[in-house]
């Protein structure tokens, strides 16, 4: 979804404001899957894109090893299993809690300052990092 941000030229996308102002939160997964099943929530994690009719789907911590954990890691989009491999996604039924977040993924200086100003007084200060790897 980001490099399609990036291209800004899907048609059916109606954001077009690029990736700068796009943030990423960080939350340790085996802490969030805890968290889920102590709450009674269900969660899973898709090998692909978890909205393809072809997403295969998994929902125990030792079935990780079947993630492409290669493709995740990649930058170099050329390979259609990486392409696939690389969207693969952790999901929570209905919420994650704020208190989760352990760091906020920026882009630039600027966004990462207006990120720190939104936080201001709040009682969940995650770390905000410029981290332009992130991004395309």
């Amino acid at each position: 979804m980001l490099y399609l941000l990036y291209m800004g030229n899907h048609p059916e996308l109606t954001y077009r404001g690029g990736q700068g102002p796009i943030v990423h939160l960080e939350a340790d997964l085996r802490a969030t899957a805890d968290w889920a099943t102590a709450a009674g929530l269900r969660w899973a994690f898709s090998l692909s894109n978890a909205g393809g009719v072809y997403a295969e789907f998994r929902s125990t911590l030792a079935q990780l090893v079947d993630v492409s954990w290669a493709a995740v890691a990649s930058s170099d989009f050329r390979s259609a299993a990486v392409k696939e491999g690389k969207q693969a996604e952790f999901l929570v039924q209905r919420f994650v809690p704020w208190t989760l977040v352990e760091r906020v993924g920026v882009r630039s200086a600027d966004v990462q300052g207006r990120v720190v100003e939104a936080l201001a007084g709040a009682a969940h200060q995650p770390r905000v990092d410029v981290l332009p790897q992130w991004y395309f």
